[in-house]
């Protein structure tokens, strides 16, 4: 039987038959492809599966166990980096003939203020040009530990032509409309330069090459009036992702609201039919990953040598800034910040930081990310050839 052909996001019929999601079910049964037979739908779709599983969930259970990726040979079931420790410390790693190969550089400073920040941006800034997007987590209504709005303005003030990035929401809130989201960035202080809501008029298909899952994602329509893309993240822990640092920021931050981030959370929303617990599902958690590595992947490839990646390692919460109020408070210290021209350099060093700390100091943020798999974003990132996560941590100061 030929493998089944994942469908064009956003095109789907509503006299589609409830039989023909059984019958791709079963279809993936047989593929037992690298994805979850539930990734590919429409919301449409989506929804009739949803209908179909309240009254079959034992059978389409079954039928999300056998399509979990079997290892290579050779290979352990679980990512090289699961549940251990990062590869390289939290201090610059220079080359020697004992560690040969290339290694990315990421820059470092231990102060988290607009003066640093500056200075690590004009350390990666040399392919930035034209038309700015920075993009930033705006967050909820009065979040607590969302990034100063003082520390951005004064950035922002040194970037020409830029605007600040975001996208709706999915997920009913303060942002999940243009007209709600509008109120929260002035709540919150967001209205000291021009901020895009990039699926304001609606989105784009943005192709991946050779995607995990994915051919096309879809992205915030705006995002193609863009020369070149800053990636400012407040590096922190994150629900569904473990963590929240450049991936995360560009690939769920970009997605328009309707289409695209329910095409990254497609592995979530399908626990709904299964009956099973996404917090005790690895095939969820980690298609989850990789469905966001696909997405920042395509991000990337557009924007190509024009993107760089600035995280700031402050007030990092185990919950997103999506939490707003209701974000655990921090209980790991401010570490600083780092600027990098590989994506998956700068996350891979903001982890192995994060490890470095003392137990006390970094248990609940270790737990949150190994409890979501989240170390499986920088795998999912290594897969698709996204950066190197061997790097040389340069301090500036």
């Amino acid at each position: 039987m030929a493998p089944f052909q994942p469908r064009r996001v956003g095109i789907s019929k509503i006299s589609q038959k409830i039989a023909d999601a059984i019958s791709f079910a079963k279809l993936l049964q047989e593929h037992r492809g690298p994805f979850h037979p539930l990734q590919t739908l429409t919301p449409v779709i989506l929804q009739e599966v949803i209908h179909y599983g309240k009254h079959n969930s034992a059978q389409l259970l079954k039928i999300s166990r056998q399509c979990r990726p079997r290892p290579r040979v050779g290979q352990s079931q679980y990512p090289a980096r699961h549940g251990s420790g990062p590869r390289l410390g939290s201090k610059e790693t220079p080359t020697t003939p004992e560690q040969p190969g290339s290694y990315a550089k990421v820059y470092y400073t231990k102060h988290i203020d607009a003066e640093h920040l500056i200075k690590l941006y004009q350390k990666v800034n040399e392919g930035i040009y034209g038309k700015t997007a920075i993009k930033v987590h705006t967050g909820e209504q009065h979040g607590p530990y969302i990034l100063p709005r003082d520390m951005v303005k004064a950035f922002q003030a040194q970037v020409p032509d830029s605007s600040i990035v975001e996208t709706n929401t999915l997920y009913p809130g303060d942002r999940d409309t243009t007209e709600k989201h509008r109120r929260t960035l002035e709540v919150n202080g967001w209205n000291f330069c021009p901020v895009d809501i990039m699926d304001e008029k609606g989105n784009v298909m943005m192709p991946v090459r050779k995607g995990l899952h994915f051919s096309e994602v879809s992205l915030g329509r705006n995002i193609t009036n863009y020369d070149s893309m800053i990636v400012l993240t407040h590096f922190k822990g994150h629900a569904m992702g473990g963590y929240g640092g450049s991936l995360k920021n560009i690939a769920i931050g970009c997605a328009d609201g309707q289409v695209g981030k329910r095409q990254i959370h497609a592995f979530h929303e399908s626990r709904v039919p299964i009956g099973s617990d996404w917090s005790d599902n690895m095939v969820l958690k980690e298609g989850f990953m990789e469905n966001m590595a696909d997405c920042g992947k395509a991000i990337c490839d557009y924007f190509g040598k024009h993107i760089v990646f600035l995280n700031v390692l402050r007030a990092m919460s185990v919950d997103c800034d999506c939490a707003g109020t209701s974000a655990a408070k921090p209980v790991i210290p401010d570490l600083g910040m780092m600027a990098s021209t590989d994506i998956l350099a700068i996350d891979q060093a903001s982890v192995d930081m994060v490890y470095a700390q003392p137990e006390r100091d970094k248990h609940d943020l270790v737990e949150r990310i190994e409890s979501r798999h989240g170390l499986h974003q920088l795998t999912a990132m290594q897969q698709l050839k996204m950066g190197n996560d061997k790097y040389q941590l340069i301090s500036i100061d």
